[in-house]
C-alpha cells in the first residue's frame, strides 16, 4: 500500500519517503533503478539501539519498535522540513488507528490514513470461540483501549486536518479520539496491470456451484460459519473450497466431517499466489465470513476477477461488496449469519446469469473505486485543496 501511494503521488509532486531501511530498501532501489523518477526521494532511518525489527514478525515487541520508531521519524522529519519546507505531511501506513504519528506536530496539514483496526467480532459470535481465541480477542480490544487512552495518539487525531478510515467502526473510534474530520477509504488498491491480468480468468464451465474461501484459518475469519452455512443450503452437488494454512485447519476439517459435507470440502493448504488466483478463477463465488477485517484484500481481487462476493455486513468487505456485486449478510448472531450465507449460496446456485451479472458489476467497481491510479489521484487533489487553503505553494509532500 505505502509503496503504491507514493509511486502515484510522486506522478504530480515532489515526495519525501520516511521508511525503515530492514524492510524493503533493496526492493526500492532496484525499482527506482529500472523506473527513475526526480520526484520520489526516499530517507532510509532505524532505532540505534534497536535495528532488527523483523524477526519479531507482528508480535508486541514488532509494534513496540514502531511506537518508538514513530517519534523518531518527528525528529527526522521536522529537520527535513527546516531544509526543504514542506507543504502536506501524510502517515500512509501501519493501518492502525490506536498508534500515534508525531508528524502532526509538524505546523503543516496532516492526513492520517486510512486508517483500520477499530473492528471488532460481536459479542455473540464469541460463544464459538476456544477459550484461547477468547482471550486473543480480550488481548486485542485491551491493547486497542490503552492505544486510544494514549495521550500521542488523542494529539494525533485531533491535529488531523483529515483522517481516513477503512471502515464506520473505525471511524466511530476515531471520532471519539478527537478526530474531527473523518472520511471512509479503503487502504486496498488495485494497479491496472493486476486488473488487466485479474479480469483474464474466465467464468468456469462447470454447471454447479464451487464456492470458495481464502485466507488464513484463524477464528476470526469465520470459515466455520462458511461451512455450517454451506451445509444448511444443502446443495448435493456443489463444492466447496478452502486455500490457506492455520491453527483452525483441524478443527475446520471435524467440523466439515461432523456436517457430513467431507466430501464436498477440498482444503488445498496455503499455495502460492499464482495458484491461489488459479483456484480462484475455477470458482463461481467467493465467501468471505471474516468478523473483523480492516480490509479484505481477496474480496477485492474476487471482483476484479468477475466473481460475486458473499460477505458478513461487517468490516471492509462491507465497504467494498454492493448489492450490485454480492450480498452483504447481517451477521447480529451466528445463526442468522449461517441463515444468510446459506440463503445467498442457495440463490447464487439456482442463477447462473446473476453470478454473471454480479461479476461484471464487481469488475467495474474494482476499476472505478480502488485502481491505485484512482485513489492517488485522489490524494493529489486533496493535497492541493489543502495547500490552498493554507495559502501555501504547492508542490511538496511528505
Amino acid at each position: 500500500m505505502g509503496w503504491n501511494i507514493v509511486r502515484e503521488v510522486a506522478k504530480f509532486h515532489e515526495v519525501w519517503v520516511l521508511t525503515r531501511p530492514d524492510e524493503s530498501k533493496m526492493a526500492i532501489e532496484a525499482e527506482l533503478l529500472r523506473h527513475p523518477n526526480p520526484n520520489l526521494h526516499f530517507v532510509y532511518f532505524t532505532l540505534p539501539f534497536w535495528q532488527d525489527s523483523l524477526r519479531w514478525g507482528q508480535s508486541g515487541a514488532m509494534q513496540l519498535h514502531y511506537y518508538l520508531w514513530q517519534i523518531q521519524a518527528y525528529f527526522v522529519a521536522r529537520r527535513l522540513h527546516q531544509d526543504i519546507g514542506f507543504d502536506v505531511e501524510h502517515h500512509v501506513t501501519f493501518v492502525k488507528y490506536s498508534s500515534p504519528s508525531l508528524l502532526a506536530l509538524l505546523p503543516i496539514p496532516f492526513i492520517w490514513g486510512p486508517l483500520g483496526g477499530g473492528e471488532s467480532a460481536p459479542a455473540a459470535f464469541w460463544s464459538d470461540f476456544t477459550l484461547k481465541n477468547k482471550l486473543y480477542e480480550t488481548l486485542r480490544l485491551a491493547w486497542r483501549w490503552i492505544g486510544e487512552l494514549d495521550p500521542l495518539t488523542r494529539v494525533t487525531a485531533r491535529r488531523s486536518a483529515i483522517a481516513f478510515a477503512t471502515t464506520k467502526d473505525t471511524a466511530q473510534r476515531l471520532r471519539l479520539i478527537g478526530a474531527s474530520n473523518v472520511q471512509l477509504l479503503s487502504q486496498l488498491g488495485l494497479s491496472q496491470t493486476e486488473l488487466t491480468e485479474l479480469a483474464t480468468y474466465a467464468q468456469p464451465v462447470r454447471a454447479s456451484l464451487r464456492l470458495i474461501s481464502i485466507g488464513r484459518l484463524l477464528h476470526w475469519k469465520g470459515f466455520h460459519l462458511g461451512l455450517a452455512a454451506f451445509a444448511q443450503a444443502n446443495l448435493t452437488d456443489a463444492e466447496y473450497w478452502i486455500v490457506g494454512e492455520g491453527p483452525e485447519r483441524a478443527h475446520l476439517e471435524q467440523l466439515s466431517a461432523r456436517l457430513g459435507i467431507a466430501d464436498r470440502v477440498k482444503f488445498w493448504g496455503q499455495l502460492p499466489r499464482e495458484q491461489v488466483l488459479q483456484k480462484l478463477g475455477e470458482c463461481s463465488v467467493l465467501v468471505h465470513p471474516s468478523l473483523h477485517d480492516s480490509g479484505g484484500g481477496v474480496c477485492l481481487e474476487a471482483m476484479a476477477v468477475g466473481r460475486p462476493v458473499i460477505c458478513l455486513d461487517l468490516g471492509g468487505p462491507a465497504e467494498q461488496v454492493t448489492p450490485e456485486t454480492g450480498y452483504k449478510v447481517t451477521a447480529q448472531t451466528p445463526a442468522e449469519a449461517i441463515a444468510g450465507l446459506a440463503s445467498a449460496m442457495h440463490q447464487l446456485a439456482e442463477a447462473p446469469e446473476l453470478r454473471q451479472q454480479m461479476g461484471h458489476a464487481g469488475q467495474q467497481r474494482a476499476r472505478e473505486r480502488y485502481s491505485w491510479a484512482a485513489k492517488g489521484q485522489t490524494f493529489v487533489t486533496l493535497y492541493n485543496q489543502l495547500t490552498q487553503t493554507k495559502e501555501l505553494t504547492v508542490g511538496k509532500s511528505i
